[in-house]
């Protein structure tokens, strides 16, 4: 690396976090997620569950105006999270053959071709493994991240008309645009809303009555964690965002729930579960103004970890990497 290189490297790490990894390690996640708020973040929510054995945690502030204390059963913007979720419905439906991962965005939604490059040329499983080429809408500079959009169709509009990012299948990118689309595509083949087939399909089957596909389901927003962005005020929960990308609510507990299901093989049967396999991961992490999240499976140890904290920007998107990584190895994860 060219000196200048260096030095720039070395004027712009977030040397808080440095310092939090090199720390001795704490003995309890509490421990952990207190030193957490000391640096920076207003609160976190951690759930764990080894071998069957579940636990919680909470730390900081739920509402930081109000003084708050942080819930563990707070619902919290899970952003891109919500893709797995999306996946899993598209895998059930190739399964049932609905869907096929061959058939292209332009057999699908025709009325994109010329507005999207190479339409007839992404697949369904191309958008899936974010191969498509296909701009991301959150890459335009003009993308308003700290609005409520209208309608899908404003998500979209931020793609739309633009160059591929390369050829289809030919690199990796990640898009929310594919998502985007592939819940339209899902919704046109099942006649109704992609939300009502992920609901009795994923979430009643296994109990999840704390998950919600929008903001808007929520009966309460007296439920939801507040979000905040550095230097942004006011409290960001009011905050929509629909796109299928990244909309959905739940609770840490559900979203553990859901992932262990995912990965132990008990959400779907043996033919839904390689269709899964051949098109995404098993794990996430997401993000939008005022609420960031991880979710993994160790599956070593048969551990599940969910990290949620209700702070962005500043150092905090390199920070809540080493506090996850600091969980998972207190836990034995």
């Amino acid at each position: 690396m060219p000196i200048i290189g260096i030095i720039t490297a070395v004027i712009f790490v977030p040397w808080d976090a440095v310092f939090a990894w090199l720390a001795p390690l704490p003995a309890t996640v509490e421990e952990d997620l207190d030193a957490a708020v000391d640096r920076g973040f207003d609160g976190a929510i951690v759930y764990v569950n080894q071998a069957g054995e579940e636990a919680l945690y909470a730390a900081g502030w739920k509402n930081r105006a109000e003084q708050v204390p942080a819930d563990p059963q707070a619902l919290f913007k899970i952003a891109s999270i919500s893709k797995l979720y999306v996946a899993t419905a598209t895998a059930k439906l190739v399964n049932e053959g609905r869907l096929s991962l061959d058939d292209t965005l332009a057999d699908y939604l025709p009325e994109l071709v010329g507005r999207i490059e190479n339409a007839d040329q992404i697949t369904l499983r191309m958008m899936l493994q974010h191969r498509s080429g296909i701009p991301n809408f959150t890459d335009n500079p003009d993308y308003p991240w700290f609005e409520t959009l209208p309608n899908l169709d404003a998500y979209l509009a931020y793609a739309l008309d633009q160059p591929a990012v390369f050829a289809p299948d030919s690199d990796y990118r990640y898009s929310n645009t594919n998502y985007q689309l592939i819940g339209d595509i899902l919704d046109k083949v099942l006649g109704y809303s992609h939300h009502q087939y992920i609901k009795d399909e994923i979430l009643e089957p296994l109990g999840l009555s704390d998950t919600y596909s929008l903001l808007s389901e929520v009966d309460s927003l007296e439920r939801v964690s507040s979000g905040y962005h550095d230097e942004v005020e006011p409290d960001l929960k009011e905050l929509d965002h629909i796109s299928p990308a990244g909309s959905m609510v739940a609770t840490a507990q559900d979203v553990g729930i859901f992932l262990k299901a995912l990965n132990e093989g008990s959400l779907l049967n043996e033919d839904e579960q390689a269709i899964y396999s051949s098109i995404y991961e098993y794990g996430h992490t997401g993000w939008v103004p005022g609420y960031q999240s991880i979710a993994r499976y160790c599956p070593d140890t048969d551990t599940v970890v969910v990290l949620f904290v209700n702070s962005t920007g500043g150092d905090t998107e390199a920070t809540i990497h080493i506090v996850f990584d600091r969980i998972v190895r207190i836990v034995g994860g």
